[in-house]
């Protein structure tokens, strides 16, 4: 950094140049009586000198600095080179017999002026190993906590719109309704209408022939017709058919004001919470090693479970379950109570309890996809890609129909872990696969579709799940891991590490890892949390795996690994 020109030492030169005339040579001594720098070899030969062996010569950064010259303002010929300590002011040697010093103490100006040099070199020092760099520290800390906020307030700006988007889509609907209600109306009122005026077109031809009839009595041209006549009892004439005015409905204005619009969709708060101050290393530490991320994160009182959490040496077996009505074990769901859902590849959802008994069976028209999760709330949801329809499974077993997914085909969900969002895997013939957010409600909230290029992210969502940073990670039957950051923006896709990857079961563990299931190497690979691949479980048929399909990490931490090609789900502790 360019050092402006009052920061510039008032002795700073390219070089430390020797003081000694005519030579030229790097300085690296300095005579404290002479207040001469020297080069070594001026240095050895001042020291031979008897006139000046007995100077103090010192390395020049522990040099005494030469005090201005000034003369006294009351004895002109006498220079100032002393300090009252009593009065703190500085003044000649014959000052000191006036009347107002006397019994003084006086201190040589020139120590004086050096203890004062080294106080303020060491503050230079220190401003300059310490303040300064701690001061760029913050900067960058803070240019991080910008990005970060932005990075926030976008994914907030996004999640705003979308939510907007849902309501419109509401709107639509209800107005469509209402139309569709307009145009029953209309045509019942009118169909009513036409009936009548058809009831007034037979009478109106009614009374034509009447008329005629009554114009052949007043003209008889046969003796029969006066006969007629004659025998006319009465001459009565039908009274008019009664019709109705219509009553045309009528529109009530909807009451309502930005304010109920506003409660229809999310709001922003700022927490309600003090800025708590960043904490500045303390200066005794100041030129020791410079700290590391996790310090750091300590040092923010930031919670780091990977300082207590890493992955085990070797994976160790605690249980193992037997799953009955299916044949190979597609996707896992824990309820509570260790009660396990474990759907196979003909659509059979089964449930069993820490026995391995069967306590419910539901025919679905899943397959290879992880198409159940468990709520917050302990219910179970699944997909339908036939009817279209995801279901919800309350506790006392009674089912019903959650969300309806229009002409989308669901295939996979996950339920939120972080904030209760369910997440489904869609697919609909001529359009790219989709992951769609709905909040815990039901309510659409979100559509990942396409990446910035506006290329398709997706083939087939299989399977599907959450990582504890927000991210989507999906497991796509067109062989990648797809990860998205909870703006939906595409962070990384992982294809293996050599061609004939297939990607099956997913999900993530408290230290952010991804676990995924290859079902063509029949291991299961761990990323890190920017797609880093890092480490694998080989699970072999010694150990009772035939190939894994499905992946669950529980609270207690353990691994969850259900089989192909048998009904087993093995339960290993992979972390220490």
């Amino acid at each position: 950094m360019a050092l402006s020109e009052s920061q510039i030492p008032p002795d700073a030169q390219h070089y430390l140049v020797c003081g000694t005339e005519d030579c030229k040579k790097n300085c690296q001594f300095y005579c404290n009586d002479c207040h001469q720098p020297m080069c070594e070899q001026c240095r050895d030969e001042h020291q031979k000198n008897k006139k000046t062996k007995n100077h103090e010569v010192v390395p020049y950064k522990q040099r005494k600095r030469k005090i201005p010259a000034e003369k006294c303002k009351i004895h002109s010929t006498k220079d100032i080179d002393l300090l009252c300590e009593q009065c703190q002011i500085p003044l000649c040697s014959k000052c000191t017999a006036k009347k107002e010093h006397r019994g003084h103490v006086f201190t040589d100006l020139g120590i004086v002026f050096a203890e004062k040099v080294l106080q303020y070199q060491e503050e230079i020092d220190k401003i300059r190993n310490y303040f300064e760099p701690v001061s760029h520290d913050v900067k960058i800390e803070i240019a991080g906590d910008v990005t970060e906020i932005k990075k926030i307030m976008e994914g907030i700006r996004t999640a705003m719109k979308a939510e907007a988007e849902s309501v419109k889509r509401m709107v639509d609907a209800v107005t469509s309704d209402n139309i569709e209600q307009v145009n029953k109306i209309e045509q019942s009122l009118l169909e009513t209408l036409n009936g009548q005026n058809q009831e007034i077109d037979d009478y109106i031809n009614y009374l034509n022939d009447l008329i005629q009839t009554y114009y052949g009595y007043l003209s008889p041209s046969k003796i029969e017709h006066l006969t007629l006549s004659l025998k006319s009892k009465s001459l009565k004439i039908r009274a008019l058919p009664e019709t109705s005015k219509p009553v045309p409905p009528v529109c009530v204005a909807g009451q309502h004001s930005k304010e109920d619009v506003a409660k229809l969709l999310g709001r922003i708060t700022v927490p309600n919470t003090k800025a708590e101050n960043r904490k500045i290393k303390p200066m005794e530490t100041a030129f020791t090693k410079k700290p590391t991320e996790q310090q750091r994160k300590q040092d923010r009182g930031e919670s780091d479970v990977k300082q207590t959490l890493s992955l085990s040496s070797s994976v160790t077996k605690v249980r193992e379950y037997t799953v009955p009505s299916v044949g190979s074990v597609y996707h896992i769901s824990l309820g509570k109570s260790g009660r396990l859902w474990a759907s196979g590849g003909i659509g059979n959802l089964v449930q069993t309890d820490l026995q391995g008994n069967q306590l419910q069976k539901i025919q679905t028209s899943g397959r290879l996809e992880g198409y159940h999760t468990v709520t917050q709330d302990g219910d179970l949801i699944y997909t339908d890609k036939d009817s279209k329809v995801v279901y919800r499974i309350t506790p006392d077993n009674t089912i019903t129909e959650f969300i309806e997914t229009g002409d989308w085909r669901p295939l996979s969900i996950h339920s939120s872990h972080i904030n209760g969002d369910i997440l489904v895997g869609m697919r609909k013939n001529g359009e790219p696969s989709k992951i769609t957010i709905y909040r815990k409600t039901g309510t659409e909230i979100q559509n990942i579709q396409r990446d910035n290029k506006g290329q398709a992210l997706y083939g087939l969502p299989h399977y599907i799940t959450e990582n504890i940073n927000g991210d989507v990670c999906v497991s796509d039957y067109n062989n990648a891991v797809v990860v998205v950051d909870k703006s939906g923006q595409h962070r990384f896709s992982f294809t293996g590490l050599e061609s004939g990857f297939s990607p099956y079961g997913i999900c993530t563990d408290v230290l952010g890892n991804i676990l995924v299931c290859d079902g063509i190497s029949n291991i299961v690979h761990f990323l890190d949390q920017d797609g880093q691949f890092f480490f694998y479980l080989r699970l072999t048929p010694q150990q009772g795996v035939f190939g894994s399909r499905s992946v669950f990490v529980d609270d207690e931490k353990n691994l969850w690994v259900g089989h192909y090609d048998t009904n087993t789900v093995t339960v290993y502790k992979y972390l220490q």
